[in-house]
């Protein structure tokens, strides 16, 4: 037999039969894809900075992978309800944590984004995203459910919250990328198009502000025009390291652009992607992502909840907006944003909360037995 029985209803013969396979098996080789890329990017990395172990980064990387994989094996087998809990103690804490941030993290590079934990850092910002989309799309349900509930303007109020605290931190990469998921959502919601034209001006309008009052988002602008800009030295040389690579990759002895890359680990992965392996590992790293926010997509639209339909709807498209980026900026596309590659780039706290994310989406996309509708009594 090729999975188990379908008669049996124990718990984990339920999750089995309901879980979205494609996008489980989608997620577990982009982590795979990671390891590779790590194993090629991070001896580069280390060397640099003077690691005598030259696969640093990848050992710190599988330590983190473990309790990873467990989240995303735990959380997937959340009914909706539980997820909605789950992602609410999520959004409490990380509002508590960004605060924390502003009030009393150091600044690095300009900015206050970090808490330090004994030897990694902790990204608030990165727990708060599918926090706000599970408590957003619950809000947003109830306003659909009951007309005389505020659904819509308390989820309106969550989305201004979050996104002045990153716009002080200055994090504006991640705001504008809040805002894009959540205008996703509403639409998905079906509410009027005069709110999503009002967002569309509020995002306008912060990055307006942002350009003339924070020096760092007009350097970051004014350099992504400006090739020949200090500032898009990194961004160059990814370029330069994908356009080296060619179709096929180039053999590890002769890969040396991404000797250049002090981000080469992290936010420009995908750069040693090409370089490494070529245009072809390229687009099949593109196409992951693609059938990953396919699938959330195809099974938000089969469910009947609304509030299933704006939850996997929002972070399916948290997931391809960030990858998205990522790899733009990778390609001059786009101005330098700090994301990192979901699943891919280095970094435990990124990983760990891209670990929740899946499993959030995982759970509520999983479909519907008649064992598991009497356990998930959605209101």
């Amino acid at each position: 037999m090729n999975g188990p029985d379908r008669l049996d209803t124990s718990r984990l013969a339920q999750w089995w039969i309901t879980i979205d396979r494609t996008m489980l098996a989608v997620v577990l080789l982009l982590l795979c894809v990671g390891g590779v890329l790590l194993f090629a990017a991070g001896p580069a990395t280390a060397a640099r900075l003077g690691i005598s172990n030259s696969f640093h980064f990848s050992i710190r990387q599988f330590i983190f992978l473990v309790p990873a994989l467990v989240a995303i094996f735990g959380v997937s087998m959340l009914s909706p309800l539980s997820a909605r809990r789950l992602g609410s103690f999520m959004l409490i804490g990380a509002f508590v944590m960004m605060l924390f941030v502003l009030l009393f993290a150091p600044e690095i590079n300009g900015s206050r984004r970090w808490i330090p934990i004994g030897g990694f850092s902790l990204q608030p910002s990165e727990m708060f995203k599918p926090g706000f989309v599970i408590v957003a799309a619950w809000m947003l349900a109830e306003g659909k459910r009951d007309p005389t509930f505020p659904g819509v303007q308390i989820a309106m109020g969550l989305y201004l919250a979050g996104v002045s605290l990153l716009v002080m931190q200055p994090d504006y990469g991640q705001a504008a990328l809040l805002t894009a998921v959540w205008m996703v959502m509403f639409f998905i919601a079906g509410w009027s198009t005069v709110w999503l034209i009002g967002l569309g001006g509020l995002a306008a309008g912060i990055m307006t502000f942002g350009y003339f009052f924070s020096p760092h988002l007009a350097r970051r602008i004014n350099g992504f025009f400006d090739p020949t800009s200090e500032d898009n030295y990194q961004v160059n040389k990814a370029v330069q390291a994908i356009s080296e690579g060619g179709l096929t990759g180039t053999p590890m002895s002769r890969a040396t652009v991404k000797m250049q890359l002090p981000d080469a680990h992290s936010d420009f992965i995908f750069a040693v992607a090409g370089e490494q392996y070529g245009f072809f590992f390229c687009l099949f790293i593109i196409a992951l992502f693609l059938v990953l926010v396919m699938r959330a997509f195809s099974r938000a639209a089969a469910s009947t909840s609304v509030f299933v339909q704006c939850a996997a709807s929002g972070l399916g498209a948290m997931i391809g907006l960030q990858a998205f980026v990522n790899m733009g900026v990778s390609l001059r596309a786009l101005p330098a944003k700090g994301m990192t590659l979901p699943f891919i780039s280095y970094g435990g706290s990124s990983l760990l909360m891209t670990a929740l994310t899946v499993g959030l989406l995982l759970a509520l996309t999983r479909r519907t037995t008649t064992a598991r509708r009497r356990r998930d009594v959605m209101p």
